[in-house]
This record gives C-alpha cells, sequence and structure tokens, in this order.
C-alpha cells in the first residue's frame, strides 16, 4: 500500500510542496517527513495509524528531512538516510566548498539514526527498499528502488529541472546518476516535488537536453568574451528577477563541470562571482 501526503510548503522550488511517501501497512516506511510542520507531522500520524516502523530521507534539504526528528520521537522509529549535509561531496566540490557559497535549505543539525550507503537495503515484512547514491542535486542524495519503482527524490522532479547548487550540487554527478537512474530500468519514478513519472526514459531524455542545450548556451555566449554566473543567468533565462539567483546558480554548476572537462577556465580561482572564459 502506497500513501502520498503533500506537505503544505508550495514555492517557486517545491512546486506544490514535498511529497511525503508512506509504503506498507502494518510495517509503515515513511519516506521525506518533509518540513517540521506541525499539521503535516499530523497528517502522517493518523494516515499510518500508529504503524510506522522505519523513516527514510532521501537527502539533507530542510523540505525533505526537517520533520524527521520529530516524527522519530512521536514514533520511535530510526532515521535512515546517507549522512549528514555535508557528506557524499565529490572531492573536488569538498575544495571550492568555502568560494562557491551555496548551501540553500540545508538541514545542518540533520543526524539520521541508520547510515545507508549504495545498494543497502531496509527490509520488512511489507517491504523492501535498496538505497541508490544518487548525487547532483546533493552529495548526500539517495534514491530508494522499491520493487520496479523508484522514489526519486530531487533527482528527477516531476514538475521542473532540479537545482544544482555547488557546492552541494555538482552538474557531472548529477548526469552520473541519470544514467544510474536509466539503467536500473524503472517503471515508475516517484519524485518528492510533482506528480509520479509514468515515463522514466522519456523523462531522463528531457533531463539530460536540457542541461546539454544549457551548456551549449553558456558557451555560445561565452564566445562574446569572459563572464560570470549572474550575468550569464540574465542573459539566458527568461525568468522572474527573483529565481535569478537559483538560475546563477546553476549556471554556476555548468562553469564548474565546463571547468573540470577543460572547455572553459576562470580568470581567478573557481567562486561564485568568478569570471569563465573559452578556453
Amino acid at each position: 500500500m502506497l500513501q502520498t501526503i503533500l506537505a503544505p510548503n508550495p514555492s517557486p522550488l517545491t512546486g506544490p510542496g514535498t511529497n511525503t511517501f508512506l509504503l506498507g501497512e502494518k510495517n509503515i516506511a515513511v519516506i521525506d517527513p518533509g518540513p517540521d510542520i506541525a499539521s503535516h507531522r499530523e497528517a502522517i500520524l493518523a494516515a499510518a495509524g500508529g504503524h510506522i516502523s522505519h523513516i527514510l530521507v532521501t537527502h539533507a534539504h530542510l523540505d525533505h528531512s526537517e520533520g524527521a526528528a520529530a516524527l522519530a520521537a512521536a514514533t520511535g522509529a530510526p532515521v535512515c538516510a546517507f549522512s549528514n549535509a555535508d557528506a557524499g561531496r565529490s572531492a573536488h566540490m569538498q575544495k571550492l566548498a568555502a568560494a562557491t557559497g551555496g548551501g540553500e535549505g540545508r538541514d545542518l543539525v540533520f543526524a539520521p539514526d541508520e547510515l545507508l550507503r549504495d545498494g543497502d537495503s531496509v527490509s520488512t515484512p511489507d517491504w523492501s527498499l535498496t538505497a541508490i547514491h544518487t548525487p547532483g542535486h546533493m552529495g548526500n542524495h539517495l534514491a530508494f528502488l522499491w520493487e520496479d519503482q523508484l522514489f526519486c527524490g530531487d533527482v528527477i522532479l516531476g514538475w521542473s529541472s532540479t537545482l544544482i547548487s555547488p557546492p552541494d550540487g555538482d552538474l557531472l554527478d548529477y548526469f552520473r546518476s541519470l544514467d544510474r537512474i536509466e539503467a536500473l530500468r524503472p517503471a515508475r519514478l516517484l519524485p518528492a516535488h510533482g506528480a509520479p513519472v509514468e515515463t522514466p526514459d522519456a523523462r531522463i531524455h528531457e533531463l539530460r537536453e536540457h542541461r546539454r542545450n544549457r551548456t551549449a548556451q553558456i558557451m555560445t555566449a561565452l564566445a562574446d568574451g569572459p563572464s560570470d554566473a549572474a550575468s550569464l543567468a540574465e542573459r539566458l533565462y527568461d525568468i522572474s528577477p527573483r529565481m535569478l539567483p537559483a538560475a546563477a546558480r546553476n549556471v554556476l554548476a555548468h562553469l564548474i563541470a565546463l571547468t573540470e572537462l577543460g572547455a572553459v577556465i576562470p580568470d581567478t580561482d573557481i567562486a561564485a562571482d568568478a569570471q569563465f572564459r573559452l578556453r
């Protein structure tokens, strides 16, 4: 039995809100308990009827993990996740952490009771879930495979592309995670924001092409001369001004990936406001 409870946290970045999934009947897994909102926690407890056995968190952003501690206190269920908010970053992103800014929405006090690594399984008589490490949106991001369906957190959304904000976000890791998910051949994706994805292959192809097209736009813009992420975002995105800071974070992720691949170089050390030019 699968239930979905929508958290009351709609926003430009969360879409209609965070999907909290309840899987099982006598042993219920809560996947992404969402923000720490009392009404949302009460809705989860009411739907579970006292049978919550595990709390699983895809990643340590507040809109996914903040409610875990209070729900665990109310139920005694362990919180299972990859690790804290700093875990899982690539070595390159670790080096860039101080210079790139970012850190939007991180749950800095998140501390799971049980750590899960890639391939670990959590099982009860009701269900079995396998953890799949899927960094890209965040280094500690896990997806959870249930039979032929995948709880994919924020790597794949049902309504938009995901924010990739360094140093937590890593575009090269993101592409690798898309490849990993595609190789699993899930029949259905269950994202933490938006509707289920019934055609995973088509959605993955769409997301790859979106990022590749954005990379091509950045390269074309840099042919006119050096620029920083914020200026490129203002030039390339047709969005509300209040969303431009998030767009600049995505552009920075592209610029860092292009630097790693040797296509562009920064005029100084890589930083959020660094100027980049074609190599």
